[in-house]
């Protein structure tokens, strides 16, 4: 009787259970949202019409969109869908080639967080103000997508946003500007920030107050702006927040100061880029202590004075741009120690003294060497042993107007990486070795030394060579019978000889220069088979004959210059 008792409350116990899960789950399905029933299903049907709005006002010359159609706009291209409820979260359509108008059925994609219309060609309008409403938008790139006007303040609402891409197409292209920065304020949560191209002059904020309400900002890109205030600390109404800086990029504005020094009190920054930015005044001996930083780029402006000695400290630097400033003295041994260091621009300053291997002792990694200096105002040597066995390999060597050595620089050879090589007016007297013409490179200029001897009879490297001048040296022989190379200047050397009667195979040939020289004989027919020969330059030869009477692809040329010979017959046509 007790166990009667006892068993049957354990099956109404049961059947109890059972009952309320299946109640449960009737309940959860009966209360499903949307976005519930449709997972696994696709998208959202709501989202794919208004994908299908925003389709048919945009003009789509190249089929970009061409797999927008079908039931599933989440297997669309550049569609991104949640995999949990099917909403759309992002559009990318950079590189399309679209054009047209955006549709504001965008706004019923309400989960979207991407967004990016980049390079594009969307004819000078403007920037729609209902991009101001996504409430969720984390990224927003419409840079080189050609809009105008005016930039809405309405993108001050996007709260969320941590990238905005808003860069102009520059030369040529719709201007794109603002009347005031204070919207940028609002965006609270941005982290990468690119105004580049786009015209802030007539802003009544000034940028930097605007920027500096940004606690978050990494990056910050606001090159070719038409900038021309770079506050100091002068300012009462400055104070510097940059606590997370890493990148600036000021370059190409019209500054027409030295560099502020609060610059150099952002103990963040990684890259500064000033450029082409009026920046006057002598080097900033400051800049030393900024030990993070590993792109320095200060070209083209009006720096004087010496590189200090601590640039030896900045032991995380990989590309240093100084070239084309009013800069002088020697260049600093401690140079040697930047070892992360692969690019090294000091060109187009009033060096003096001597590099020697010791500034070249731990730089292991550099890649690009660029020494093109003015014409020789100043003695400067590069001296290097000729058995001098680099610590790096190079992509790209340019030394210019300064004494290297008599002998050519078999120390080049080490390189069997090299793409570019140009040793310029810096004394070489010597034979041109045959290994050089076996590099895969894509650039050679020795011109203005005292090269001599013979060119080889097939000027031809690995892969077709885009620029080769070997101009104003002491070379003789006959011209190649055949060069893969796509400019070739060989001019004002003691080449004699003919034209070589096969020319015409030098299919990749585009520009021929070799005035000044002793050839003789006549121009052969076969010239006019150069399919993209645009400029050729014979004059101060001893040529004659007849004028070749047809030329094909005539009216490609730039420049025909046939003067000084002794041809005759007419222009050709």
């Amino acid at each position: 009787m007790a166990s009667k008792k006892t068993t049957l409350p354990l099956h109404i116990l049961f059947f109890l259970s059972m009952l309320s899960e299946i109640l449960i789950t009737k309940a959860n399905t009966t209360n499903s949202t949307d976005a519930d029933l449709n997972q696994g299903w696709g998208c959202i049907e709501g989202e794919r019409k208004a994908l299908l709005e925003f389709k048919h006002g945009l003009i789509d010359p190249f089929g970009h969109l061409s797999s927008w159609f079908g039931v599933d706009c989440c297997e669309w291209t550049g569609v991104d869908c949640n995999n949990k409820t099917g909403n759309v979260v992002k559009v990318d359509l950079r590189n399309g080639f679209l054009g047209g108008e955006i549709s504001d059925s965008l706004l019923d994609l309400k989960h979207l967080n991407y967004l990016d219309l980049s390079c594009n060609d969307f004819k000078g309008i403007q920037i729609p103000d209902f991009l101001g409403s996504f409430e969720r938008l984390r990224y927003l790139n419409l840079s080189y997508a050609a809009f105008g006007g005016m930039i809405p303040p309405h993108l001050g609402n996007l709260s969320h946003l941590c990238y905005l891409d808003l860069h102009g197409r520059g030369y040529n292209s719709p201007a794109v500007g603002v009347y005031n920065l204070n919207w940028i304020s609002g965006l609270s949560s941005l982290k990468y920030l690119d105004l580049g191209e786009v015209n802030l002059s007539k802003a009544t904020t000034n940028w930097m107050h605007a920027v500096n309400k940004l606690p978050s900002l990494l990056k910050l890109h606001l090159s070719n702006c038409e900038l021309n205030d770079f506050p100091h600390y002068s300012d009462p109404n400055l104070f510097v927040n940059f606590t997370s800086l890493q990148v600036i990029d000021l370059s190409r504005n019209n500054f027409n100061t030295n560099l502020p020094g609060w610059l150099f009190n952002i103990s963040t920054l990684r890259d500064l880029y000033l450029n082409s930015a009026a920046i006057r005044g002598p080097f900033p001996i400051a800049i030393q202590h900024r030990t993070n930083l590993e792109s320095l780029d200060l070209s083209r402006n009006s720096l004087s004075g010496p590189i200090p000695m601590g640039i030896g400290n900045m032991l995380r630097m990989k590309r240093l741009d100084l070239s084309f400033n009013l800069m002088n003295g020697t260049i600093p041994k401690s140079i040697g120690q930047l070892r992360e260091l692969t690019e090294l621009f000091l060109d187009g300053n009033s060096w003096e003294g001597v590099v020697s291997e010791i500034h070249f002792s731990n730089l292991t990694k550099l890649e690009f060497l660029s020494l093109h200096l003015l014409p020789k105002k100043q003695p400067f040597r590069f001296h290097v042993r000729p058995e001098w066995i680099p610590p790096f390999s190079l992509k790209y060597i340019d030394i210019s107007n300064c004494d290297v050595s008599p002998m050519f620089p078999s120390w080049l050879r080490t390189h069997k990486r090299l793409e570019g090589i140009t040793l310029k007016n810096v004394g070489i007297s010597d034979t041109i070795p045959e290994w050089l013409w076996k590099l895969d490179i894509n650039r050679l200029d020795l011109s203005k030394n005292q090269l001599y001897g013979k060119l080889p009879n097939s000027l031809s490297f690995n892969s077709t060579a885009y620029f080769v001048d070997l101009s104003f040296n002491r070379l003789v022989g006959r011209l190649p019978c055949s060069f893969n190379v796509t400019w070739l200047f060989l001019g004002n050397n003691l080449l004699s000889g003919p034209i070589p009667s096969n020319i015409g195979d030098s299919s990749s040939l585009e520009g021929l220069h070799v005035s000044g020289n002793l050839l003789n004989g006549s121009i052969p027919a076969s010239i006019d088979k150069i399919k993209y020969l645009s400029v050729i330059n014979l004059s101060n030869n001893q040529l004659s004959g007849k004028i070749p009477k047809k030329w094909n692809n005539l009216n490609q040329f730039y420049a025909i210059d046939l003067s000084k010979n002794k041809l005759s017959g007419g222009i050709p046509c």
